[in-house]
Parts: structure tokens; sequence; C-alpha cells
């Protein structure tokens, strides 16, 4: 892929939006707002690298209260044309497609390789990639075996 002159590549993770109570998320979430809003300047990519929520779990229907700022965010950087790929971190293995469908992010559940402009990226969460801590790598396979991708496809 390639990125317009002038526009740049961004990459954030773990702003953890819903912890550890409403008011300090508030904040974080209207920092990361205007942040975003000042990136929208020359911004081509968005990587969200994982656990931007704190904790995120779809049902069909019905996705969790608030967030709406740094949604509506999104939202309008994807319309304006600005690519969003979202990764799921391990605060949120219970994801859907709804900020597909939504914002018109790409959602991706494992890691990928992305080349932009002749420049090779590996991008992941990183939890559970990289050698021991093999307790919490076997419950990540058991949770993510139970996450609502497969109960809602049913």
């Amino acid at each position: 892929m390639e990125i317009a002159t002038g526009k740049k590549v961004y990459f954030l993770s773990d702003f953890h939006l819903g912890a550890p109570n409403e008011v300090e998320s508030r904040k974080r979430e209207d920092r990361l707002v205007r942040f975003l809003q000042d990136a929208r300047k020359d911004a081509g990519v968005i990587f969200i690298v994982g656990d931007i929520f704190d904790f995120w779990f779809e049902y069909k229907t019905v996705v969790p209260k608030g967030f709406v700022r740094i949604l509506g965010t999104l939202a309008q950087m994807a319309d304006e044309g600005i690519q969003l790929h979202i990764f799921t971190g391990n605060h949120y293995l219970w994801m859907q497609d709804y900020l597909t469908k939504e914002i018109g992010a790409s959602v991706y559940f494992s890691a990928q390789e992305f080349t932009f402009s002749g420049k090779q990226f590996f991008v992941a969460h990183g939890d559970g990639l990289g050698p021991g801590d093999e307790g919490y790598k076997f419950l990540k396979k058991i949770f993510s075996s139970f996450s609502s991708r497969a109960f809602l496809q049913t």
C-alpha cells in the first residue's frame, strides 16, 4: 500500500478506556480525542494496537455503553479516508464486527504484516507472543475459543 505524500502512519495502544473509573477514563478519552483530532491533519493510517477499551463485549445487537467521543472521532477519520486498523487486545477478546460496520475500521484478531511505501511492518498487540508465560497463553486459548465470535455465529 502506498501512503499519500505528506501523510503519516500512527500507532496507538493500551488506553484502557473504562478503567479505573468513569472520571479518569473520561479524562484519557478526552486527551485521546484531542490527539486524534490533531493527527487528522496528516494521518494516512491509524493503527490501534489493542486495548483501547479496558473491556469490550459485543452482543448481536448491543455494544458497551459509553465511548461515544472516541468512536465518533474514529468514524469521522474513516469518513475522511484515513485508514483505521484495530487489533483486538487481551482485554476484549469478544469483539465482533461493530467497529467494521459502524466506523469502517479493519479489525484483526491476530498479528498481521503490512507494507507501506516499501517499508514492512509486523503489527500485533503483543500479549502472548514472546517466550514464557505459558499459563497465560493457555488461558488465552481457552478464552478465545469461547469468545463471542463463536457464540454469535449460531
